[in-house]
């Protein structure tokens, strides 16, 4: 197979070369992410691997159908970026739908830590040889409650995590399961927590979830973490309830707008989104740049289920890890299904 790859960087070639010579894969490598500008450089190619800003609307869909393009890779769990319902008769989809919980759920809680705690500021102090203690009250995680919107893998990991310094776990998901975890409505968790994490997947229904009105009905100096999604907060709304001292601190490793920032060296140029400047200006607000995948574990783990699932492909023409649409309307559809989507 011959695989066009996207949005290419220094760490993603070892564990895509190691695993393409074990699995007769060509990889062919573009820095560029894939979009209707970028399309034709797929020509030739029997499937495309994307990543998480990497554009696969309806255009490009088309696009890649026109060349022959049979087969949209994606390195990643979230699928936001793809139109599966154009996809549907044109292109499969497959993805990687766990590749570390642990790594995702951890960042987490060390953005946490190092924000409660003036970790990064302490830091920056001692580079100085500043060791003044002023401004560096944090609180105790021990005995407070945690909000955790999204109980899938990553959520569950992170209840597990935040247990173990003692806190209170409660949840909300749209389709709970299980008896590990406390579940309460959306607005309960947003009234009773001091530390709000987001691990749910973005859809038209999460899409800004955490807006201004919900920001209102959260607890006065509320902590509020994002390691999943961008879009699944209105930043303008965030920047909004930190200035007016109801967001007490937001940890955010994702940015509704980040695809043209994220990813990139800017250091040399005027940041253009002035509410992504106004955030990162914040004394209370901590930026990664969408790191909290980025373990050895987990890129391993990407390659591996990535090329799989391309092989996978090449032999039966299905893959458990397929995204359809049709699926998507059905949920027994893809349970029971012994034969091809299309």
């Amino acid at each position: 197979m011959k695989i066009a790859f996207f949005d290419t960087k220094p760490y993603d070639k070892p564990g895509f070369e190691k695993y393409g010579a074990v699995y007769g894969i060509k990889f062919k490598f573009f820095e560029s992410m894939l979009n209707e500008d970028t399309v034709e450089l797929a020509k030739g190619a029997d499937a495309v691997c994307v990543f998480v800003n990497d554009s696969v609307n309806a255009a490009v869909i088309d696009k890649l159908h026109e060349m022959g393009v049979g087969i949209v890779a994606l390195r990643c769990a979230g699928y936001n970026n793809v139109d599966l319902k154009h996809a549907f008769g044109k292109v499969h989809v497959v993805h990687v739908p766990v590749y570390s919980a642990y790594a995702v759920a951890e960042h987490a809680m060390a953005l946490l830590l190092t924000s409660i705690r003036r970790i990064h500021k302490a830091y920056i102090r001692t580079r100085d040889f500043n060791f003044s203690l002023n401004g560096l009250t944090g609180f105790d995680l021990h005995g407070k409650t945690i909000g955790i919107i999204g109980a899938g893998k990553i959520g569950r990991v992170m209840a597990n995590i935040c247990r173990g310094f003692g806190m209170h776990v409660i949840a909300y998901d749209k389709y709970p399961s299980g008896e590990d975890i406390e579940f309460v409505e959306l607005d309960q968790l947003l009234k009773n927590s001091d530390i709000i994490s987001l691990h749910c997947p973005l859809t038209k229904d999460t899409y800004h979830l955490i807006d201004e009105k919900r920001i209102n009905k959260m607890k006065k100096g509320v902590v509020i973490l994002n390691t999943s999604r961008g879009a699944l907060i209105d930043a303008e709304a965030l920047l909004a309830g930190i200035k007016a001292r109801q967001v007490g601190a937001a940890c955010l490793d994702v940015y509704e707008e980040e695809s043209d920032v994220f990813f990139n060296d800017n250091s040399g140029h005027i940041l253009d989104d002035d509410t992504l400047a106004r955030l990162i200006s914040m004394p209370n607000v901590i930026v990664t740049s969408h790191q909290a995948f980025l373990t050895n574990e987990a890129l391993e783990n990407i390659a591996e289920i990535t090329t799989e699932n391309l092989l996978e492909f090449q032999k039966s023409g299905m893959c458990k890890n397929e995204l359809c649409y049709h699926c998507g309307k059905d949920e027994k559809c893809k349970a029971e299904r012994m034969k091809k989507c299309f």
